[in-house]
């Protein structure tokens, strides 16, 4: 899924926009029991409550792609016959009502959950009439609609409030407050199935994730069953590792300047052209990019086999999961600088009678702690 088909499904969750009558699920506590299993409807619940039970919900998809939300893929012999599909279908097609199922699911979600405390698995089922749309993206009222049906599910941490002293206004008067639930954000979730191209794909499912570093790769096997993506610190850790590894001594300053350079140039280009499909990065196109820095040729080479081997033949990445295009660090053991990457050109290295320097040409105001100095 794209942006914008994200856009779109967040929009149903609006008491205006959706088909949404009912959410579902059970409370886990600490040792991984089912306290209780509730169904409350959204037609007879306040506007208030709706709005809320909608909001958390739509948080599970939120975020950034390539970070906290990612396709699950499922290969074509599991979508014909493997538990995992059938049970993820038999939610979808039953509208949550499929019993058996649902218990079914509860169970191996909780085998495989990983949180501490008590949490609540939420479920809600939503029939979706998309409307068609031509080229330049308008809506046209007369045309056939398809017809996208889902679930969405959200794994929320119950967090308990601390007994305290309250003011009521109304009666003038203090009182006790007792402890009370609060259901926090989602941390985990996904859309079953997919909402590629705007129409349904049951070979996807869209996947969250609050904490990129951690995805909670317990529940995505033991609910896909699938090999889970590679969270997005550990890409840039790696991808940082294979530039130091592949080019060695000829990794310099100039090259990684220049590496940020390009994939910053990417990444703002594509905002701006505001492109639909998200933008990602092979290793061929990054042994170009190492290429056109003068890099030896057999470095190129080494570089590109690892490459394969640690992301996966024709793998692609996102460049944001690469570098941070907003920041620029520079850092010794004792001294870390961080750089305008506007402006990168202030920074060069040097050795100096075997010494090695960073040297940072000072333009406009210098301040130490907050204080501005001269510089004789």
């Amino acid at each position: 899924m794209n942006e914008k088909e994200i856009s779109e499904i967040r929009r149903r969750f609006r008491p205006e926009k959706n088909n949404i009558s009912f959410v579902r699920g059970c409370c886990v506590n600490e040792k991984r029991e089912i306290v209780s299993e509730f169904e409350q409807s959204l037609l007879t619940s306040s506007q208030e409550e709706t709005e809320n039970i909608l909001t958390t919900l739509k948080r599970t998809l939120s975020g950034t792609l390539g970070k906290n939300l990612m396709d699950i893929e499922f290969a074509t012999q599991q979508v014909v016959d493997s538990e995992e599909h059938h049970l993820l279908m038999a939610l979808r097609d039953s509208g949550l009502k499929d019993e058996d199922a649902v218990r079914a699911f509860y169970q191996k979600a909780i085998q495989s959950i990983d949180l501490e405390g008590n949490y609540l698995i939420l479920l809600t089922y939503d029939v979706y009439d998309v409307p068609y749309r031509s080229k330049d993206g308008e809506k046209l009222e007369d045309a056939d609609s398809d017809v996208f049906s889902y679930v969405l599910c959200s794994i929320c941490p119950i967090k308990m409030t601390k007994p305290s002293l309250s003011y009521y206004m109304s009666e003038n008067q203090f009182h006790n407050c007792g402890i009370d639930y609060l259901v926090a954000a989602p941390e985990l979730g996904f859309l079953f199935p997919a909402f590629d191209d705007r129409s349904t794909n049951i070979y996807n499912a869209l996947y969250y994730s609050r904490n990129a570093a951690e995805i909670h790769t317990g529940f995505i096997d033991e609910v896909f069953r699938c090999e889970p993506p590679m969270p997005a610190p550990q890409q840039k850790e790696t991808f940082q590792s294979l530039l130091e590894e592949a080019l060695e001594e000829e990794c310099s300053y100039d090259i990684v300047e220049a590496i940020h350079e390009q994939v910053s140039d990417m990444i703002l280009e594509h905002k701006v052209n505001k492109e639909e499909e998200p933008l990602a990065v092979s290793g061929r196109a990054m042994k170009g990019m190492l290429a056109s820095c003068g890099v030896a040729e057999s470095r190129l080479e080494t570089f590109a086999e690892k490459y394969d081997d640690t992301f996966g033949k024709d793998a692609v990445i996102s460049p944001q999961n690469m570098i941070d295009y907003k920041k620029f660090e520079v850092k010794t053991s004792d001294v870390t600088v961080q750089v305008n990457p506007e402006r990168l050109d202030l920074v060069e290295t040097k050795v100096i009678e075997g010494t090695k320097y960073i040297i940072i040409r000072a333009e406009g105001d210098v301040s130490v702690n907050g204080v501005n100095i001269h510089i004789d």
